[in-house]
């Protein structure tokens, strides 16, 4: 039988835990050796996650196993560092922390934290030991921008995204109740969202100059998926732009430019990020559409840890969108 990497989810009763234990259930290189969870020790991860009855006899455990090769870390933000301090973990056991804890500032006391954006930083992650997974919105908008970016085409860029309700969390919130959601979106965190700043720190490690991003987040009246359009000037035709996109992303497996409209139905329950660039005289959008989840969160951790094995980047990720 061939051998496989052992992995243990710490937060795996949440929303990206259950991705993560979805995607790595089914991943041939991969054994799940415990999912942890605080509030769910003793349960059946099915009882939780129920769409999995049948498919794991797993339980939830509140007790750290050190005999792992992948920990990832699916807390709620700013627990990761606290929980990695008051935790014995080997040298040997490679980190990838879905959280925001690390995503600007890297450094803690066994190493540094890569910032795991694949279509960026694939080299580094190969070689990294400890990974900060990015966010959900900041995965999408970097995407759309990252092409102009390496070509000092950014400079301000106006961007507004809606995200569904599971980008929230699974705590319960006044504004995750169905009753507000059903029919209704609303704007928030308008030019402040925490995603910014990491955006912001993305591309200026590509451009020669600051970037200023105006960020207008919605939330949106479905359970998964994100759509972002960004808006600024540029003289280069749709031509120019498409070929310019096409290059930057045509060695990699998870990110498509599309000529014709994009729509979320396409990439939900997928590992997929696709964009589509219009332009009305001086003015283009490139819109971004994405599975919050999947690339945005549980799916670009598997990615993240296949380059880092030295596996095949699309193992366990080839998934099917919904589509209807």
């Amino acid at each position: 039988m061939e051998n496989k990497y052992n992995i243990g989810i710490v937060g795996a009763a949440g929303y990206t835990g259950g991705e993560l234990l979805r995607l790595l259930l089914n991943h041939p290189k991969i054994a799940i050796a415990f999912a942890l969870s605080r509030s769910q020790a003793g349960n059946a991860v099915s009882s939780v996650h129920t769409d999995l009855f049948g498919e794991t006899d797993l339980v939830f455990t509140n007790e750290y196993i050190d005999t792992i090769d992948v920990l990832f870390l699916c807390l709620p933000h700013k627990e990761s560092k606290n929980w990695i301090e008051s935790h014995s973990i080997s040298n040997n056991v490679k980190i990838i922390d879905l959280g925001n804890d690390f995503r600007l500032e890297g450094a803690f006391n066994k190493g540094e934290f890569v910032y795991g954006l694949p279509e960026m930083n694939s080299e580094a992650i190969k070689s990294a030991n400890y990974i900060a997974n990015p966010g959900c919105f900041a995965t999408a908008i970097q995407l759309a921008l990252l092409p102009l970016a390496k070509a000092e085409l950014l400079q301000t860029v106006y961007t507004t995204g809606i995200t569904g309700s599971t980008g929230a969390g699974q705590s319960l919130q006044q504004t995750t109740h169905f009753t507000w959601r059903a029919n209704n979106i609303s704007a928030y965190k308008t030019l402040t969202h925490q995603h910014v700043a990491e955006i912001c720190n993305t591309l200026e490690k590509l451009t020669n100059h600051k970037v200023n991003l105006e960020f207008v987040p919605w939330r949106g009246d479905f359970t998964r998926g994100i759509f972002t359009s960004s808006t600024l000037q540029t003289n280069l035709d749709i031509a120019a732009l498409t070929a310019l996109y096409e290059d930057f992303y045509k060695s990699n497996p998870f990110v498509f430019v599309s000529k014709e409209t994009i729509d979320l139905k396409q990439v939900v329950n997928t590992n997929k990020c696709l964009l589509h660039i219009e332009k009305e005289g001086d003015h283009i959008v490139i819109h971004s559409v994405i599975d919050n989840l999947i690339k945005g969160a549980s799916g670009q951790a598997v990615h993240n840890m296949n380059l880092m094995l030295g596996f095949e980047p699309t193992l366990g990720l080839k998934l099917k969108a919904s589509a209807f």
